[in-house]
């Protein structure tokens, strides 16, 4: 009787298990199905991906390659950082877009001394009333102050520079901008201009030039014996003065245009260094001179309130050995010996 029983639960068993077995691998069936459709969609999206990335990088080697050819076609230019369009901000079309500056010049380099051209520089209308004295004056006064040469001398060959000086042609006169005493005369630092194309900018004693400061006059549109028939372009003097004269140590200066000078005129005084009284040459004096291919010699000379000592005695022939030739004591310069006394700076002797 128990071993029928157990037969019988041991039958049971087996069928239960024999039921179980489709169940399972009804089961693993599904889920190795749905692992397949999972696979098949990562697949999916990557060649999804891969072939939009085929056609981006096909569209950048076209955009590349249209690139290239607009540059052809420009000629290779690039953008300027002014034709980039602002954010916010309409492109301009061709009517409204400002028309392109000339391209400027290079700038020359300053020219040389023997390169100045002696002419006024006609650039503007000189009845412009706009042009008063009062704006020359504040015009050029920081150049004068800076002791810039080369603008000092392109100002002076202004037409208003000139009209300016001719009105006081004379009449004893002169325009001044700078500092003034009580009396409303010049005193410390200023520039006046004068006539012939004169201009002092320096120190000033109640209404005198007194102390240091700088003389300039420019040959414009002279050829006479004043300079040299054309042959000095510009005389100025830096140093000390006093009662309206240099007094004390100074420099006297000419710019010389060589063109002008011939072989058998072949040395024109460029120089001179001294003391000097009332506008006067005075004691130990240094000058250099040029010729006609730009050749400087230095030369000594001894001078007494305008009067040379002689190195030799030329008296014979009516001359005066007044400066000695530093490397040839043997060569000296002569003058006519009538022209011994005065000699300085003979345009601001009286």
């Amino acid at each position: 009787m128990m071993n029928d029983e157990n037969k019988e639960k041991q039958n049971s068993a087996e069928t239960e298990s024999l039921l179980q077995k489709p169940v399972m691998t009804k089961i693993l069936l599904t889920v190795i199905a749905v692992l397949l459709i999972c696979i098949l969609i990562l697949l999916t999206i990557v060649i999804g991906r891969r072939d939009r990335s085929a056609e981006a990088d096909s569209g950048l080697q076209q955009d590349i390659m249209d690139y290239a050819e607009s540059q052809q076609e420009t000629g290779g230019q690039v953008l300027d950082e002014k034709d980039v369009p602002v954010p916010g901000q309409e492109p301009l079309t061709e009517e409204e877009e400002p028309e392109k500056e000339d391209e400027e010049e290079p700038e020359e380099e300053p020219s040389s001394d023997d390169d100045k051209t002696a002419v006024v520089v006609d650039i503007e209308d000189e009845n412009d009333e706009a042009y008063t004295k009062e704006y020359i004056l504040k015009e050029a006064y920081p150049f004068f102050a800076d002791n810039r040469q080369d603008a000092i001398w392109d100002l002076a060959h202004l037409k208003r520079y000139v009209k300016l000086s001719k009105e006081l042609e004379g009449t004893g006169e002169y325009y001044y901008q700078g500092d003034v005493d009580g009396d409303g005369k010049p005193n410390g630092t200023g520039l006046a201009i004068y006539e012939n194309n004169s201009y002092y900018f320096g120190q000033w004693s109640h209404g005198e030039r007194s102390g240091q400061g700088t003389w300039y006059r420019y040959y414009i549109g002279q050829k006479n014996k004043t300079n040299a028939m054309g042959v000095y372009m510009s005389h100025s003097y830096a140093g000390e003065w006093k009662n309206n004269l240099p007094n004390g140590q100074g420099a006297e200066h000419y710019d010389v245009d060589i063109s002008k000078l011939e072989p058998t005129r072949k040395i024109m005084i460029q120089n001179v260094v001294g003391n000097f009284t009332d506008g006067l040459y005075d004691g130990d004096m240094y000058a250099n001179t040029t010729d006609y291919i730009g050749n400087v010699q230095e030369w000594d000379g001894i001078a007494q309130k305008g009067v040379f000592k002689l190195w030799r005695d030329m008296s014979a022939i009516g001359e005066c050995s007044v400066w000695r030739y530093r490397e040839d004591t043997n060569v000296c310069m002569d003058i006519d010996k009538s022209e011994n006394k005065n000699q300085g700076i003979r345009e601001l002797l009286k």
